[in-house]
């Protein structure tokens, strides 16, 4: 997710309009919502300082609404909560002690969708494992995924508003 999508997603889980947010970081009545929905939609991107305003408010690391830095543990673990947030990725330990990762594909469209492909990284890296495969074969797959996944279907990205508004109808066409 990028810095727009981030700051709406933490906006919206606190219940609060564009104005308010607005308003709060300091921006004028009459331009505050106006300002949120230009940082929202990336028309203008905030400067650290501001950042820091935002996160402050949401009360959140202000890793956790810029795009963060593998490089660095903090980054990559803002990077897996993102992956939580938008596609159903959760941590968990295992009966032996070890961390996994398991996605809940009834999260969302694009929850099912991430697992399709996990999935298929999924087989590949047992098949490796396994020894059916070898070691450059696989990092072919890896290297120039997607191209060597015959399974490959592209699905396009959900908004998430969009995607509530399409569950929203499903919903009221099965009650119908």
């Amino acid at each position: 997710m990028a810095i727009g999508e981030r700051i709406h997603f933490f906006r919206t889980m606190r219940g609060m309009t564009q104005k308010y947010f607005g308003m709060k970081a300091g921006f004028s009545e009459r331009t505050a919502d106006i300002r949120i929905a230009q940082y929202e939609s990336e028309t203008r991107v905030p400067k650290e300082d501001m950042v820091n305003t935002f996160a402050g408010i949401l009360g959140v690391n202000p890793k956790a609404l810029t795009i963060p830095d593998i490089d660095t543990y903090i980054g990559l673990m803002h990077t897996l909560f993102t992956l939580e947030d938008r596609y159903g990725l959760t941590a968990d330990i295992d009966d032996d002690g070890s961390v996994v990762f398991k996605i809940d594909r009834s999260q969302s469209v694009q929850a099912d969708a991430f697992y399709k492909e996990a999935e298929c990284w999924a087989k590949i890296s047992h098949q490796y494992k396994n020894g059916e495969i070898d070691k450059d074969t696989y990092d072919q797959f890896r290297y120039t995924y997607p191209e060597q996944n015959p399974d490959y279907r592209h699905i396009p990205q959900l908004s998430p508003d969009l995607e509530k508004q399409l569950r929203k109808a499903a919903k009221k066409a099965l009650k119908e």
